[in-house]
């Protein structure tokens, strides 16, 4: 029974194989022809791929045979109107050619002639010459000889002329430029008319402070007096009192001294005594950094402390009641402007404009012109050689040698003889206009003399019996010499003079 069961399960198993196998070979034959249909489908669409491939590639030789084809005629085309140009070029050339062998032809004949010309001309200068001699009884060397002198002389004076011409034109040009430079420096250095004088003038509260500031038997003025060194006036004149002194330095320390005594109302020779130096102390912080701002203004930001402290002072001196430091600074800004139009160094320039009336600085502690004091600080403060010969020779103490120092003096010269600039004692004015119609009046000829224009311009009439044109020119150079020699003057005076011949008859 059990190996019935075995026998019946074993072919289960075998008939299940068997029939699994089956299925499996009747698959395997279907995907097969399957893929022989799929392989025969691709090969189909690779065939019609290639024959597209093929089509276009024709197609794309097509165009470019034709693109080419196009592009040959074309070039074809061009080289044919090239060649075309070249032998209607050839043509021409060829033409002028042939003209120009005829016209060498022509040249050739003309040369011929001329040349013949020339020996007939050459003959009959020769039977010329020959009569000529014969006639003037003189040789052609002699007659050459005169016609070279001749010749000589009217060049000369020709030249002469030419000469004078262009001196003249190149003094008129000199003076224009000149005249531009000047007018360029003095337009772009404006300044404040000066104002300073030697006196300064302080307003007291009441009248009652006069007494104080006198105190009991006069000790408080006298105190006052010897520790600063001016002249205090106290007067009739109501609730004023006036400092006097020529030094700017002790006036300035005196006024400020004044002021604080004044108000602080404890007026006694001790009190001012530490007013007074406090003052001092305080004055010389003011004029280092006075000294200093300048400077920096003018662009020297390197000058030695000990001559920016001088600079400083500056500020409290004037000169004809002009500012001194004021002065200098403009003397620096024109000088400058001057030295940049004429392409030399305008810093150099800057720099001795400003220290040019250094010396004024301490000119009543030291003996000699502040011209060489000057010179002699800037030397001993470091100063090159260049600006110390400027500021020595800036009022012709010593001759100007470099284009530096005439710069400084036309710079100077500018700065104090402009309008405004400085004002003159009224006596001294009236004393210089009577000095210069002396000047004019002493020589021989002159009729009358005018001073006019504040004194820059002298106009002289003289006598026309006695004095010719060419007198004249002399006379006017004569009295501009004689005043240079006795006066001094800022800026420069102008001689004019006149001569006048009148002829006057009536008829009756």
């Amino acid at each position: 029974m059990i190996n019935l069961i075995l026998t019946c399960m074993l072919a289960g198993v075998i008939g299940a194989w068997v029939i699994t196998t089956l299925i499996a070979r009747i698959k395997a034959k279907s995907l097969l022809v399957k893929a022989k249909e799929r392989l025969v489908e691709a090969d189909e669409e690779v065939e019609k791929k290639r024959r597209e491939i093929e089509l276009e590639k024709k197609e794309e030789l097509h165009r470019i045979r034709s693109a080419f084809e196009k592009d040959t005629e074309e070039k074809r085309d061009e080289l044919h109107q090239l060649s075309k140009k070249l032998i209607e070029r050839e043509e021409v050339l060829d033409h002028r050619l042939e003209e120009l062998e005829q016209r060498n032809k022509k040249i050739s004949t003309e040369e011929q002639k001329l040349e013949k010309d020339k020996e007939i001309t050459k003959d009959l200068q020769t039977k010329w010459r020959e009569e000529l001699e014969r006639v003037a009884g003189i040789s052609t060397e002699e007659a050459k000889r005169s016609l070279l002198e001749s010749i000589k002389k009217e060049a000369r004076n020709e030249a002469a002329q030419i000469i004078q011409q262009v001196e003249k034109e190149a003094r008129e040009t000199a003076n224009k430029k000149a005249r531009k430079i000047l007018a360029i420096a003095i337009q772009r250095c404006a300044v404040d008319e000066a104002t300073d004088t030697v006196i300064s003038t302080l307003t007291l509260p009441n009248d009652e402070m006069k007494g104080r500031v006198i105190g009991r038997e006069g000790r408080n003025i006298r105190t006052f007096e010897a520790l600063t060194g001016v002249d205090l006036i106290v007067d009739d004149t109501p609730e004023t009192v006036v400092i006097s002194c020529f030094d700017p330095i002790r006036r300035k320390i005196a006024e400020v001294s004044l002021e604080r005594l004044i108000a602080d109302s404890r007026i006694h020779p001790a009190r001012i005594e530490e007013i007074v130096e406090k003052t001092k102390s305080d004055i010389e912080e003011i004029t280092q950094e006075e000294g200093q701002r300048t400077a920096f203004d003018i662009g020297i930001p390197d000058l030695s402390s000990q001559l920016t402290n001088l600079l400083g002072k500056l500020k409290y001196r004037t000169s004809y009641g002009q500012n001194v430091l004021q002065h200098s600074k403009e003397v620096a800004y024109i000088a400058s402007i001057i030295a940049a139009e004429i392409n030399a160094d305008y810093v150099e320039a800057k720099r001795a404009g400003l220290l040019h009336d250094i010396g004024k600085a301490v000119d009543q502690e030291m003996k000699g012109p502040h011209a060489s004091i000057g010179a002699h600080l800037a030397e001993r403060h470091g100063e090159s050689a260049s600006i110390v010969h400027a500021i020595a020779a800036h009022h012709e103490d010593q001759t100007a040698e470099a284009i530096l120092a005439i710069l400084i003096q036309i710079a100077d010269a500018i700065s104090a003889a402009r309008p405004g600039a400085r004002k003159e004692v009224l006596e001294a004015y009236l004393k210089r206009i009577e000095e210069l119609e002396q000047i004019a009046n002493s020589f021989s000829g002159v009729e009358n003399a005018y001073a006019i224009q504040a004194g820059r311009e002298l106009r002289i009439i003289v006598q026309p019996q006695e004095i010719t044109d060419g007198d004249a020119n002399e006379l006017s150079r004569k009295i501009a010499q004689q005043v240079e020699k006795e006066l001094k003057y800022p800026g420069q005076i102008k001689i004019t003079v006149i001569r006048e011949l009148r002829a006057t008859e009536y008829a009756k």
